[in-house]
């Protein structure tokens, strides 16, 4: 069963959404638990990292749901997000939060159920790829294709996504076991990479992203012949 969101201020509008998400589950043979927000600031402040798909009034008393979308991406960057407005030119800003689509006010069914089907199609393929990260601020939630590396500075575990670093208290040869499964390969006792950000491997440094990182001698020769059987793999995936 899939938890599916509506942050919608509207009584009428979040009956709609309801409705819609009802009749596209017995159509598809699928169940989903509806939780139903007043507010943003309602929504933010009970959140937890369980939700598949969000549904997002832009334009809502209190706090506007662009803003309150941002803060959404800081402790959930696999849920998929789907804004409801009045306005397009407020919708399209919704891309700078990775945002699925939206829909404009009144919600048809027809657009709505394309949409939906797309948010959850994106949802699966990031919840295999997610994982967990109990930071102080409570439980965040990141997709592995964007965290390029995790490294370990003062019993501080540090986080490297694309976009933004996570810093928690932790030991790396903890995480190291579940990143594994999506392989992560260690270069030396301070770092786990991901070899989807490897651009580059010289002597005893590894560039990952724009970032340069050493490589140990004692784990180079194994760390090399990981990489080249990881590499062997993903164009075996690619075939």
């Amino acid at each position: 069963m899939r938890n599916i969101a509506i942050v919608e201020d509207e009584d009428a509008a979040a009956a709609v959404l309801t409705g819609y998400i009802e009749e596209y589950g017995k159509a598809a043979g699928q169940e989903f638990r509806i939780s139903r927000f007043h507010d943003a600031v309602e929504f933010l402040g009970a959140y937890k990292p369980l939700y598949a798909v969000v549904f997002m009034d832009i334009q809502m008393p209190f706090r506007d749901g662009m803003s309150a979308a941002a803060d959404l991406r800081a402790v959930d960057k696999t849920v998929s997000l789907i804004f409801i407005t009045n306005l397009v030119q407020y919708a399209q800003k919704g891309y700078e939060v990775d945002a699925i689509a939206y829909l404009l006010k009144p919600v048809k069914y027809f657009d709505f159920a394309l949409k939906f089907r797309k948010a959850l199609d994106v949802y699966v393929m990031n919840a295999e790829q997610s994982l967990t990260v109990n930071t102080a601020g409570g439980l965040c939630r990141v997709s592995s294709d964007r965290l390029m590396y995790v490294e370990i500075v003062r019993h501080r575990l540090r986080y490297h996504l694309v976009d933004d670093v996570i810093e928690v208290t932790g030991a790396l040869y903890k995480v190291e076991s579940d990143l594994k499964r999506f392989g992560f390969l260690r270069c030396n006792q301070c770092y786990l990479v991901n070899p989807k950000f490897i651009v580059s491997v010289k002597g005893s440094l590894v560039q990952v992203g724009s970032d340069t990182l050493a490589v140990s001698r004692p784990r180079r020769n194994a760390f090399l012949a990981e990489l080249a059987d990881w590499y062997a793999g993903a164009e075996g995936k690619d075939g």
